[in-house]
């Protein structure tokens, strides 16, 4: 399989296999007027399988996501056909519109215009937990 090299962009690496799909969701990728490619299951040393997204625009991507889903990821800035940057994503402290509280009695649920915050409180376990009623962020 052949996928074309990027000039200006991005690669998200080292996902670990089958949460590529995941990712693309929650990051939005399905609204850009770009090429974005999706790679599942390529063999990998260090994972045996992994997936990748290459996204052949030079945009911002939300960081905190792709820690939430998938910590340990790669992220490659490509500029001029060349890696300029790359950056090894943890887990973030507080995760805001990521993702949302589904306790009906939570104030987020009346007051539509309140952010969803979550804060990470076991990150062995990776739980987060809403900021305003401390429910567990499935």
């Amino acid at each position: 399989m052949n996928i074309d090299a990027i000039q200006n962009g991005i690669v998200i690496d080292h996902i670990t296999a089958g949460r590529g799909m995941k990712l693309y969701e929650l990051l939005g990728l399905e609204k850009l007027d770009c090429s974005v490619a999706i790679i599942k299951n390529v063999h990998s040393v260090k994972l045996g399988k992994k997936d990748i997204i290459k996204i052949d625009a030079d945009i911002p991507v939300n960081l905190d996501v792709i820690g939430y889903v998938d910590p340990g990821v790669s992220v490659n800035i490509i500029r001029g056909g060349q890696l300029v940057e790359k950056r090894r994503i943890d887990m973030p402290e507080l995760l805001t519109n990521v993702i949302f509280c589904k306790n009906p009695r939570c104030i987020t649920s009346v007051e539509q215009e309140i952010r969803h915050v979550f804060k990470l409180t076991d990150r062995k376990n990776k739980v987060y937990r809403c900021l305003y009623c401390e429910t567990k962020a499935n």
